[in-house]
């Protein structure tokens, strides 16, 4: 590969990162994360299938790393009694680029049944899937190509969605006033948790 072609390829997922569409989606999501999380002392739980679950694998723990309890809930594991996990005042958030997962489709009903009236956040390509029609907020990373050459690889879609969980998690931790000595006391070891105490002082 070459310098041009290396070029080409950050052009393009910068272009899908600059194209992801802004709406009121976010606030809504950010609204419902700190009612249910920061205010009514549930948790956040993600889920996704695959490369969009180890997306939301990361969300969870930025997300719990700056204030706002969070865990990543399997899908397929979820059948198998892991569902368990599902309290009173948790929301879950669910990602799957397709909107047409089969497991996190099932999640919804599986988690509804269980807890009636649990909020469900999506992220997605789709805002025609069954999975964006049941969210009760759905944020759309706009549908780009992905640049692996076969254009199937999970690729630009999943830095799409990495950067869309960043907007949630920082616009939430703006929203609860999330401060450097509140870093601080969830990283007690390694550079983080230095520069935190340092900025605390």
């Amino acid at each position: 590969m070459n310098t041009e072609d290396i070029r080409s390829l950050l052009s393009a997922e910068a272009s899908a990162i600059l194209n992801i569409p802004v709406s009121d989606a976010y606030t809504q999501a950010i609204d419902l994360i700190v009612e249910q999380v920061n205010k009514k002392k549930g948790k956040l739980v993600t889920s996704g299938m695959g490369k969009a679950g180890q997306i939301a694998q990361n969300i969870a723990t930025t997300f719990s790393s700056t204030g706002t309890p969070s865990v990543f809930l399997h899908p397929s594991e979820a059948q198998h009694g892991d569902l368990g996990i599902l309290q009173e005042n948790d929301i879950v958030l669910a990602i799957s680029n397709s909107g047409k997962t089969r497991e996190i489709i099932e999640l919804i009903s599986l988690a509804k049944n269980l807890i009636p009236g649990i909020k469900f956040i999506v992220i997605t390509s789709n805002p025609d899937s069954l999975l964006a029609q049941k969210a009760d907020v759905c944020i759309l990373t706009g549908r780009p190509e992905e640049v692996c050459n076969l254009g199937l690889t999970p690729t630009t879609s999943t830095t799409v969605m990495t950067v869309i969980g960043d907007i949630l998690v920082v616009g939430t931790m703006k929203r609860i006033n999330f401060s450097p000595a509140d870093y601080a006391k969830r990283h007690h070891g390694g550079y983080l948790g230095d520069k935190s105490r340092e900025m605390s002082k």
